[in-house]
């Protein structure tokens, strides 16, 4: 099957996915065999406890997922990744420096033993308290993250993320006792059920409040209609290519901003429904996609984020200055990482150096200093 082939056909199965999130494992076991990767998952990385949570994984047994969560996940070296832009395709020796890592207790206790070499990695979302991400592993046989591999995941991870922002729209803990149809008016997001040419053929709650409104989005002769002249284009043609099935998604066009009249900010996703698992759904009404509208986040940087950034830190550097903080001294770091004492003592001079801080007590109150109060 050519690239391209294969590529809608698991296009369709990351949409599914945004339906029943029982598939994602599977699902992601076929990226990583699209992308050429041996192992991976979503996970969320929450940057006050600094602990991940893998949501969804393959290649790796219960014990090292059960593992990374309890324990090693506070050594992962994509604790920095929040400071990168989402969707980003970042391998580890981006996020650490290389070398360093592979003598650090991460590598040592969690990637070696499993085969592990390296692993791409992109956030999905991200917000003052966290991030999620998308990471796919490589194995040592098939060596660190190449360009091969970087192209292949930049045609996947914006469907990721549309099928991920559209999951959380939807509440699986009603998805698991009720239809597709009965969800629809107890979604907080306005929904839109629309045929090819923008008609309307079915609006939840939330829409019709949207529609009433008239700030964003309207209906003119029953058909979806966005204030907006440009994004109302867009809009026509996506419909249009919806009818096409996933073929017609194409890799662009994640999200649609939409702007009220009031200033705030909203966020439409597409998600065609004439492939797939999704096909009875769309046919129950009529619909070649929906469309789902919600409030825009902000996606406010993370104190790690600001520090490193104002102090110009490398990634290594700003991973020892939290673990200063959340570990302690010198040694106590040197452990939890998994380096020399005298490999923690050489970045400890460099921030105090880059920080103008005078001695570990200081750090501590730097980074407190930056705290969020959204964090508390």
């Amino acid at each position: 099957m050519r690239e391209d082939e294969t590529l809608n056909c698991l296009i369709g199965d990351i949409y599914d996915a945004a339906l029943d999130p029982a598939l994602w494992p599977d699902v992601l076991a076929s990226i990583g065999e699209f992308v050429g990767g041996q192992a991976g998952g979503i996970l969320s990385k929450d940057m006050v406890s600094k602990f991940s949570t893998p949501h969804y994984h393959f290649g790796v047994d219960e014990h090292h997922v059960r593992t990374y969560a309890e324990t090693h996940s506070r050594f992962d070296p994509i604790s920095t990744l929040p400071s990168f832009d989402v969707g980003q395709i970042l391998s580890i020796p981006e996020l650490v420096r290389f070398d360093e890592f592979r003598h650090e207790r991460f590598y040592e206790e969690w990637m070696r033993p499993q085969g592990f070499a390296d692993a791409a990695n992109s956030v999905l979302e991200k917000s003052a308290s966290g991030c999620s991400f998308i990471t796919v592993i490589r194995s040592e046989e098939r060596g660190t993250v190449d360009d091969e591999m970087r192209r292949q995941m930049a045609l996947v991870v914006p469907h990721v993320r549309r099928a991920v922002a559209i999951g959380k729209a939807i509440d699986f803990k009603q998805a698991a006792s009720a239809t597709f149809a009965d969800l629809l008016d107890g979604l907080s997001a306005g929904l839109f059920l629309v045929g090819a040419d923008g008609r309307i053929v079915h609006a939840n709650s939330a829409g019709h409040g949207m529609l009433g409104a008239g700030d964003c989005l309207r209906s003119i002769s029953d058909r979806l209609v966005a204030c907006d002249r440009e994004v109302n284009k867009t809009l026509r043609e996506t419909f249009a290519a919806a009818g096409n099935g996933d073929a017609g998604a194409g890799i662009k066009g994640i999200a649609l901003p939409l702007a009220a009249q009031d200033g705030l900010q909203y966020i439409a996703h597409v998600l065609p429904l004439t492939s797939g698992a999704r096909r009875r759904a769309g046919a129950a009404y009529s619909a070649v996609a929906a469309l789902f509208v919600r409030r825009a986040t902000l996606e406010t940087s993370s104190p790690p984020e600001v520090i490193g950034k104002t102090f110009k830190l490398t990634p290594t550097e700003l991973r020892v200055l939290l673990a200063i903080v959340d570990v302690g001294g010198v040694p106590e770091v040197a452990t939890a990482l998994g380096v020399a004492d005298s490999t923690v003592k050489t970045h400890l001079g460099r921030l105090y150096e880059k920080t103008g801080a005078g001695r570990q007590a200081d750090l501590v109150k730097l980074v407190a200093g930056y705290a969020s109060p959204l964090l508390a």
